[in-house]
C-alpha cells in the first residue's frame, strides 16, 4: 500500500502526522517572506519536518486510510506496517528514498535519519493559488534644487527655440490659401459639377448592375438544365459542433493586481505556452494557466513538466471554466 498520498493529505490539515513504527511529520507555519537579493516575495507556507522518536500509533492515519478506503481498521494498520517495513529495506540497501510531495529521508553515517522537506508543496490552505512575486527594484530620482545649481550649468539648459516649427508651417498656410481661393470658384461652378458626377455614377452602376442580373439569370439557368426536377427550396442544414471540454488547468500563479497576471501572461506566451488568464475567482485573484486539458492525466504530466523546467508551484486546478 502507498501511504505517502495519504499523509500529504493529512498535513494539509493537522500539525503532527504519525507514521507508526517510522516518525512523525510536523508542520510549522512560516509568515510571508521577502528575499532582497532576488528581488522576491514568497506567500505564507508550512515547513515540514520530522522527529523519529515519535513512533507510536495515535491513530490518526489509519484511520483516515480506513474511511477513504473504506477498509477495516486493523487492515489499515497492517498496510501501513508492511509499507514503513519496505521503507527501511530501501533504507537499509539504498541510504535515501523520496516520499512524493513530501520529501527524502536518508540514513547519516551514524545511522540517524534525516529529512529534506519538498518545497514544491505548500500545504498552508490560506495560502492556496499564492505564488512567488518578482519586485522590479524601485529607481529614486534625485531632486537637484536649482539653488545648488553652477550659474553657467543653468544657462546651458535654457531651452532653445528651434526655427524649423516655422518653417514647417509655411507650406501648410500655403496650401490652406489656395484651398480658400478655390473655394470661391468651386462655389459658382460646383453645382453643374455636382450634377454632372451624379449622372456618370448612376450610368456606370446602372451598367454593373445589369451585368450581375444578367450573370444570374445564366447561373439559374444552367442549374435548371441539369436537375431533372425543378428547382425546389432545399432545407437548410445546421450543424452543431460540441466544443471540446477542458476542465483541467496547469496554474502558474494567482494574482491579487490584474497587471501582474497580465505581466505574467505576456511571459509565458514569449516563451511558447498556449497561456490565458481568467478570473477574478470567488477570491478577487486573476489565476494565469499555462494551458488546458481534456483529461487529467495530461494535465498532470504538463504540471510536473512545468515544475522541472519553468515553475516549481505550479499546480493542477479542476474546474469547468
Amino acid at each position: 500500500m502507498k501511504i505517502e498520498p495519504y499523509i500529504a493529505q493529512l498535513l494539509y490539515r493537522y500539525q503532527c502526522v504519525t507514521v507508526p513504527g517510522l516518525g512523525a511529520f510536523l508542520t510549522e507555519t512560516q509568515s510571508a517572506q521577502w528575499h532582497g537579493a532576488a528581488q522576491t516575495f514568497f506567500p505564507p507556507k508550512k515547513v515540514i519536518s520530522f522527529n523519529a522518536y515519535l513512533k507510536n500509533n495515535d491513530g490518526l492515519l489509519a484511520n483516515h486510510i480506513a474511511q477513504t478506503e473504506k477498509i477495516p481498521y486493523e487492515v489499515a494498520v497492517n498496510g501501513i506496517e508492511h509499507a514503513v517495513q519496505e521503507w527501511k529495506m530501501r533504507l537499509q540497501e539504498a541510504g535515501t528514498i523520496a516520499l512524493r510531495n513530501i520529501g527524502e529521508l536518508r540514513y547519516t553515517a551514524d545511522k540517524n535519519v534525516v529529512f529534506t522537506p519538498q518545497e514544491q508543496v505548500n500545504y498552508l490552505t490560506e495560502a492556496f493559488g499564492l505564488s512567488a512575486v518578482i519586485s522590479p527594484a524601485v529607481q529614486r530620482e534625485v531632486l537637484v534644487h536649482l539653488d545648488a545649481v553652477a550659474p553657467e550649468t543653468a544657462t546651458e539648459e535654457i531651452p532653445v527655440i528651434s526655427l524649423e516649427a516655422e518653417k514647417t508651417s509655411a507650406p501648410w498656410l500655403k496650401y490652406a490659401a489656395i484651398f480658400v481661393f478655390g473655394a470661391g470658384f468651386l462655389g459658382s461652378g460646383g453645382y453643374f459639377g455636382n450634377q454632372y458626377y451624379e449622372k456618370q455614377v448612376q450610368e456606370a452602376t446602372l451598367a454593373v448592375q445589369q451585368k450581375v442580373q444578367s450573370q444570374v439569370h445564366q447561373k439559374i439557368a444552367t442549374a435548371t438544365f441539369l436537375l431533372d426536377n425543378p428547382i425546389e427550396t432545399l432545407p437548410a442544414v445546421s450543424l452543431s459542433v460540441q466544443q471540446e471540454k477542458l476542465p483541467y488547468h496547469v496554474v502558474a500563479g494567482a494574482f491579487r493586481l490584474e497587471a501582474n497576471a497580465d505581466r505574467v501572461l505576456y511571459e509565458l506566451k514569449k516563451l511558447g505556452f498556449p497561456a490565458r488568464k481568467i478570473g477574478p475567482n470567488k477570491h478577487g485573484l486573476y489565476p494565469v494557466l499555462y494551458g488546458s486539458y481534456a483529461r487529467y492525466s495530461d494535465a498532470q504530466n504538463q504540471m510536473e513538466t512545468v515544475q522541472k523546467s519553468h515553475n516549481p508551484e505550479a499546480w493542477v486546478l479542476i474546474e469547468e471554466l
